[in-house]
């Protein structure tokens, strides 16, 4: 993916990564579409006439568009970060424009596979974002893959919650707004992240490594401000009145939460024109320039020596190299990124330079080293961690889309409150996961995949509690679900780049989440409405006095069936009591059992690989380590 590697200096270059970071939360703020689904499923349901099976095969049709993501994630490599958010922002508009017009009754009902296939683009356009986004900036910030991929689908996460907010709080909360906003605002921001968002060489020193860890930590602050900020207000605004001037003023305080991040970029501008004197830039004569240009002139010979003169320039704390230029930092093909085992280790360079000769010779790359999708699908660690990532965020998203139903069934007549707090503590689940991961790594070289094996074990107790449906379980259930749906979405990611390599990592990532539409098929399409219009037809009144029957009646007579999140009271398919969804979530908290096992398993083998990348000996180990399995 091309983008930006211009620019002259070290700080220009600098800045400009961080500039693109903020662009790239922003975008993630606002791509989180795909899961606003149960904010406006009632009202299609009421204006499509649809029964509950018809509706999730709806939400289906909107996972299935995540099956094109591979399309996205291949382009990735040949075509620059800007276009690939153009894609994005276009099917936007397309997709979420169609379902607009629709609800909002400005033309009539179309036929089924049409709405499908509007929510299909829909769908689709976040695999557009995602991918120029996480590529982009996993290649920016390759030391930091853990917190990187933590904050930006933690943001993505919590998007749910500031597009339900702020529609809210700035228009209403009727479906036909809510969609409004979702047609418009993400083509917006997509266009501004076009003009700052591109890849730019990864930090080449212990310095900018150091100053790059105190930025993110900057950047996690703000962003646990902006969290605990939205949880706050959600809860206050379900229990309390709250004024249209309030509701203004929130979103006023919202929008400089998002605005926050620059300070970033503003606070490495300000140390440039600040510091007593700039650090030099190392100068690049003509024996080391085809180096550093890649050596494709002069032949793998001539540029070790150069490169091993490069180290020891850092090694000896030579002033000049702690901020190098752009043509300095830049990472080719054939050129091996330089991580802090690298650094401190000079004789890993060696070990560095002959795995590629002995991935010629075998034919098959080890673990660690870059794959190709196809190299990627031969290993027995790729399925192992697809169908880990089926089990957490397959089950996760079928929850997420009926949502809307699981609340009716319990007697709640709006179910926006647990809309947000799945994301909003998905959020929790995604950034705490991220840096959580990324400091036990560094520290004691622990598998990220053991987050994703205890995400497990609490994702299968929030499952009963929706299961059993006591009083209150709801909460519990909404907020343990965003937690580990979180964890699942954020260790995922920098697992799957640390035993496949960035060269490839867009499709690569891409083909992990076709669990989404998959699971979305599966749990949701096939079982959750088969399951739910047999028990509805069966019973479809079945009590639920102690969670609000009274409430949801009354709502349902004053026809407020536009409301986001539940449907109309007319439907005949509707369902109500404890058993509509009992038998959907004893089978999901099954297949929560069966991820554990198979994240421990995983664990257990790629344990040796985590040793070579983050152990005492960093990659000199692999020398010692065993040669993993391959299918």
């Amino acid at each position: 993916m091309g983008g930006g590697g211009g620019g002259g200096g070290g700080y220009g270059r600098i800045s400009k990564k961080w500039v693109g970071f903020v662009t790239a939360i922003w975008v993630q703020s606002i791509a989180g579409n795909n899961y606003t689904f149960a904010n406006y499923s009632g009202a299609l349901k009421t204006v499509m006439q649809y029964d509950q099976t018809q509706l999730n095969n709806l939400g289906v049709a909107k996972d299935v568009g995540k099956s094109f993501g591979l399309v996205a994630g291949f382009l990735a490599d040949y075509m620059p970060t800007w276009a690939i958010l153009l894609i994005g922002a276009l099917e936007g508009l397309v997709g979420y424009g169609v379902q607009y017009l629709v609800v909002s009754q400005r033309v009539g009902r179309l036929p089924f596979w049409q709405m499908g296939l509007a929510l299909g683009l829909g769908g689709n356009s976040t695999t557009w974002m995602n991918t120029a986004v996480l590529v982009t900036c996993m290649r920016n910030f390759p030391h930091s893959r853990g917190t990187v991929t933590g904050m930006l689908k933690g943001y993505i996460g919590l998007s749910t919650a500031i597009f339900t907010q702020l529609c809210t709080a700035l228009f209403t909360s009727e479906a036909s707004a809510f969609l409004l906003l979702l047609t418009f605002l993400p083509a917006i921001i997509c266009f501004v992240a076009i003009a700052f968002l591109g890849e730019v060489s990864p930090s080449c020193s212990h310095e900018e490594d150091a100053e790059e860890q105190s930025n993110f930590t900057i950047l996690n602050t703000i962003s646990m401000g902006l969290a605990f900020y939205l949880l706050t207000f959600t809860l206050i605004a379900n229990f309390f009145p709250i004024s249209p001037f309030g509701n203004k003023l929130f979103a006023q305080v919202l929008l400089l939460f998002l605005l926050a991040p620059l300070a970033v970029p503003f606070k490495l501008f300000f140390n440039k024109f600040t510091k007593d004197h700039s650090p030099a830039r190392l100068k690049v004569d003509e024996t080391t320039t085809p180096l550093l240009l890649g050596g494709k002139d002069h032949g793998q010979q001539g540029g070790e020596p150069n490169q091993r003169q490069f180290l020891d320039n850092m090694e000896n704390g030579h002033e000049e190299s702690l901020v190098g230029t752009e043509e300095q930092c830049l990472v080719m093909d054939d050129v091996p990124i330089l991580t802090h085992q690298h650094l401190d280790d000079p004789t890993s360079l060696d070990n560095q330079q002959q795995q590629p000769e002995r991935a010629r010779k075998t034919g098959v790359p080890a673990l660690g080293e870059d794959h190709t999708l196809l190299d990627a699908l031969q290993t027995i660690d790729f399925w192992l961690l697809f169908f880990s990532f089926l089990c957490g965020v397959g089950t996760g998203i079928t929850a997420i889309n009926n949502l809307g139903q699981i609340g009716e069934a319990q007697g709640y007549s709006d179910v926006s409150l647990f809309i947000s707090l799945i994301s909003i503590w998905g959020f929790f689940g995604r950034i705490g996961a991220g840096a959580i991961s990324e400091y036990y790594v560094r520290k004691a070289a622990v598998p990220r995949p053991v987050w994703m094996a205890l995400s497990q074990v609490f994702l299968l107790v929030g499952y009963i509690l929706f299961a059993v449906a006591a009083p209150g379980s709801l909460y519990i259930g909404s907020i343990v679900v965003g937690i580990c749906y979180g964890v699942h979405i954020s260790i995922t990611v920098p697992t799957a780049s640390e035993l496949f390599g960035l060269k490839h990592f867009g499709i690569v990532y891409n083909f992990l989440i076709l669990n989404l539409p998959l699971g979305s098929f599966l749990f949701s399409g096939l079982l959750a409405g088969w399951l739910y219009d047999r028990e509805a037809a069966k019973s479809p009144q079945v009590g639920y006095e102690h969670l609000g029957m009274v409430q949801l009646m009354a709502s349902k007579e004053s026809n407020s069936s536009s409301s986001m999140g539940w449907a109309s009271s007319s439907d005949p398919q509707t369902c109500t009591g404890a058993h509509c969804f009992f038998s959907v979530f004893m089978v999901m908290a099954g297949m929560c059992a069966v991820g554990f096992v198979l994240n421990i398993i995983l664990m257990l083998r790629i344990r040796p690989l985590y040793q070579s990348l983050y152990g005492p000996n960093g990659t000199a180990q692999r020398k010692k380590s065993p040669q993993l399995t391959r299918m």
